[in-house]
């Protein structure tokens, strides 16, 4: 297993984390098969989005602020409830492909983890299995 750690600088914030993933897999010198991505934090998520545009991102960021807003009425007592409820909305794993040592996403497909909570250091344990 390995671990891929990334630095938040805002309080909610997507990072595109697809060449980071793909470089370990070309590091591993394994050609083919699944990486399984999960993110031990209870407070961000993990998983597959349009990266071409930027604007996307902060629709997807807006709507979930919008669903889950930071001042809702939450029974959490942390003060974060919101964060909490967004990282279990948009799950905290992702399985990918991988072929020719490179991910198997689509044209305009990019793995990202998006901080809820930031800013802090997050991180990503990465399995790579053989196909």
């Amino acid at each position: 297993m390995n671990k891929l750690i990334f630095k938040s600088r805002y309080k909610t914030e997507m990072i595109d984390i697809t060449s980071a993933v793909n470089e370990l897999i070309v590091t591993s010198g394994k050609k083919s098969g699944v990486v399984n991505l999960f993110a031990p934090h209870s407070t961000c998520g993990l998983f597959i989005c349009e990266n071409h545009d930027p604007n996307l991102q902060r629709d997807l960021l807006k709507k979930l602020h919008q669903f889950f807003p930071g001042d809702g009425q939450y029974a959490h007592l942390g003060g974060n409830g919101d964060a909490h409820m967004k990282s279990s909305f948009m799950g905290v794993s992702v399985c990918v492909p991988f072929d020719n040592a490179k991910l198997a996403l689509g044209e305009w497909q990019g793995v990202f983890i998006a901080d809820f909570d930031g800013p802090r250091d997050r991180s990503v344990l990465v399995t790579l299995l053989d196909s």
